[in-house]
């Protein structure tokens, strides 16, 4: 089966901090190489793979200001469907822009939805329906106006995330800073539970950052900490005694979560999208409704087995049970093509 694997450009695949859709789609098609696939990803120039590795645009918009991401997502996208018939399947992780490119070929494509970034998309995988075998990344992100194929959730290098019995006095932070991730209401829970907050990610809004955050700063209390890379990952997740979630959105998924849980770190989540399809609630941590629940949920913390939070990933949230599902879902679309 030959392969090609369309990435998303903004940052390097795998990348190196930041850059979640580009690290799911590495660890898909590392994996599909493992199965002995014959994979083509294509990616920015600096990606880092063991597949036949395709590329135009030199690095990462995100990592390289003086690209233009429009121009350079257009030229990528080309650069795979004007060979796309080179292959048995595409494997789309690039939004929606690549499915108006889908008649340039009559290889089949199938489409994993990271996300609606806004309802305003919605139009484009619309039109597309049928042509287009769309993945869901959780069953609470699926449009009830689209058709999907499956639902697979995300998947981790578990070997990357060591078990840790012995957590330090912290809890945790990690992800945006934004509105949508909860740090405003991550430092509320900290001071309220009498706690340390680290928190660790990229400032994705300075306004919000500047007042929401900067101002609670205080060494032993709330420390930014910043983007945190794969080298420091596990240790920041694994030594804290849990990791904070309290999202303003309905996350469509949530890799820091399973990595936290995969450490042994529970997590207090706000019941939004996902949430409940990734945490067990009073088993792996806490799904609650308010910041005084999370609280709340603190106090708890001793509850919760460790143990049986890494028992969790390793049982639903490994990479190579997603790429078995996904490994399913091209048999699935190929079996329909013929």
């Amino acid at each position: 089966m030959r392969v090609a694997v369309l990435a998303p450009i903004a940052w390097r695949t795998p990348p190196r901090h930041y850059g979640p859709w580009e690290r799911v789609t590495s660890l898909i098609t590392e994996g599909l190489v493992e199965a002995g696939v014959d994979v083509t990803l294509f990616a920015t120039a600096d990606s880092i793979t063991r597949a036949r590795l395709e590329a135009v645009c030199p690095r990462g918009y995100e990592e390289d200001r003086s690209l233009i991401p429009k121009v350079w997502e257009c030229l990528h996208i080309a650069h795979l469907f004007e060979q796309g018939d080179r292959f048995d399947l595409i494997h789309n992780h690039f939004d929606f822009l690549p499915l108006t490119y889908t008649a340039m070929t009559r290889t089949p494509v199938v489409t994993t939805i990271h996300g609606f970034s806004s309802p305003g998309i919605l139009p484009v995988y619309e039109k597309y329906n049928g042509r287009v075998a769309y993945v869901s990344i959780s069953d609470a992100d699926r449009a009830p106006t689209l058709d999907y194929v499956a639902t697979v959730h995300h998947g981790i290098d578990i070997e990357a995330f060591p078990f840790s019995a012995r957590p330090q006095d912290y809890l945790l932070f990690f992800g945006r800073i934004h509105h949508d991730k909860g740090a405003r209401e991550a430092i509320e829970i900290a001071r309220a539970a009498g706690k340390r907050l680290v928190m660790a990610g990229i400032i994705q809004d300075e306004g919000y950052f500047r007042e929401h955050v900067e101002p609670a700063l205080e060494p032993g209390r709330v420390e930014y900490i910043g983007s945190v890379g794969p080298d420091r990952r596990a240790e920041i997740l694994g030594n804290a005694l849990a990791l904070l979630h309290p999202i303003n959105f309905n996350e469509p998924f949530g890799l820091s979560v399973v990595e936290a849980m995969a450490c042994g770190t529970p997590v207090v989540a706000f019941a939004r999208g996902s949430m409940p399809e990734l945490i067990v609630d009073g088993v792996t941590g806490f799904l609650v409704q308010s910041v005084e629940e999370a609280v709340a949920a603190v106090g708890r913390l001793a509850s919760i087995d460790r143990r049986a939070c890494r028992r969790h990933v390793e049982r639903r949230f490994t990479a190579q049970r997603m790429v078995d599902d996904y490994l399913r879902v091209y048999e699935t679309v190929l079996a329909a093509r013929r």
